[in-house]
Parts: structure tokens; sequence; C-alpha cells
């Protein structure tokens, strides 16, 4: 018999599904162990540990807060990224609206 690891129980809960449901949330599971079901979130963790943490020492929490949020700001607006075409966020929201713009005058 297969058992569910203890890290994916609260996840796969009836509770949790009825909250999910009532909040008309989608929930989306992959394979136990498998990089590959979700690539993009792994690449996030993958660059958050290395640009921020990796062989770094905190000498308290709010500095850690402080260096996450730093980099949190900078991934989610100047950090290019290669799923938007090598276009930082901004950049790509920019374009977009512009594209759209040009679309409804046209």
């Amino acid at each position: 018999m297969l058992q569910r690891p203890v890290e994916l129980a609260q996840y796969t809960s009836g509770a949790f599904a009825q909250v999910c449901d009532r909040f008309g949330i989608r929930r989306s599971m992959g394979r136990v162990g498998s990089s590959y079901d979700n690539a993009l979130a792994e690449s996030f963790w993958q660059g958050l540990k290395r640009e921020t943490m990796h062989q770094r020492l905190f000498m308290t929490i709010s500095q850690a807060r402080l260096e996450l949020f730093q980099w949190l700001t900078y991934y989610n607006g100047r950090r290019r990224h290669s799923s938007l075409g090598y276009l930082s966020p901004v950049e790509f929201e920019q374009q977009h609206q512009t594209e759209r713009r040009l679309t409804l005058a046209a």
C-alpha cells in the first residue's frame, strides 16, 4: 500500500479541498519528487536560494526579511525572465499595455 508523504497530507485533505472549492481555487498537484511538474516554481526557489541565501548567514530575522523582500522586489520588477522573452516583468507589462492600446485604437 502506497502512503502519501506527510508534507502533502495537508494539501490533499478534504477540509483543504472544501476551502479551495468555496473560494473558487483550482488545486494543482504533480507527482511527488518530480521537479518537471512545476519547473517555474522550481526555478524560482533555486534562484532565490542561489542569489540570496547561498553561503550566507543573516545576523537577525529582520536582516533576512529585508534582504528577501529586496530580492523579491527585484525579481518581480526588474529581473529578466526567459519565459517573458528575456524582458523584465515591468518591461513585459509595458509592452503588453502598449500592444493592447494599439489594438484597441486600430
